[in-house]
């Protein structure tokens, strides 16, 4: 996901949106309504007693990949994402250098630290299923998440 807006930032695209009030705008509904989507089907999901993902009707057209896909989405509907590479990016870059492959190798260096941190995490959170795998446990953290995409959806959607 990092390479993503690295890639949108070596070709410019990332610059377009940040620039253009209209661009930034329109971004930053789409991630809201995405979150607020998000955060509906988790909390209908509890009424059921069923995972989320086990009863749709409709699938997104990303459903297919899974936590990837919504992380994916998540991160490209995120203008704050762009930005970091607009802002902290440059102050890295040789100007008498070509500009891609530079952006590039910045790039796989963010990605391999990001993949240091999410593996670790990934550790804990794999030691810490085992207490926290019940039914009532999961239907309180789809609820609580649920309502916590819903309020996010609506602050991205709405901030100025």
């Amino acid at each position: 996901m990092r390479a993503l807006h690295a890639t949108l930032a070596a070709i410019g695209l990332s610059a377009l949106v940040m620039s253009s009030a209209q661009a930034l705008t329109v971004v930053k509904l789409l991630g809201g309504i995405y979150l607020i989507w998000l955060g509906v089907t988790t909390w209908r999901s509890t009424r059921q007693g069923v995972e989320p993902t086990a009863r749709r009707r409709w699938r997104s057209p990303w459903a297919r990949l899974g936590g990837f896909g919504q992380g994916l989405w998540s991160n490209v509907l995120n203008p704050k994402a762009a930005s970091v590479h607009l802002t902290l990016v440059p102050q890295f870059l040789t100007s008498s250098r070509p500009v891609a492959p530079q952006i590039a190798t910045l790039a796989t260096a963010h990605v391999a630290v990001v993949l240091v941190w999410l593996l670790f995490w990934t550790s804990v959170v794999a030691a810490a299923r085992a207490a926290t795998d019940t039914p009532r446990f999961r239907r309180g953290t789809s609820r609580l998440a649920g309502a916590v995409l819903v309020a996010l959806g609506v602050r991205t959607a709405t901030a100025s």
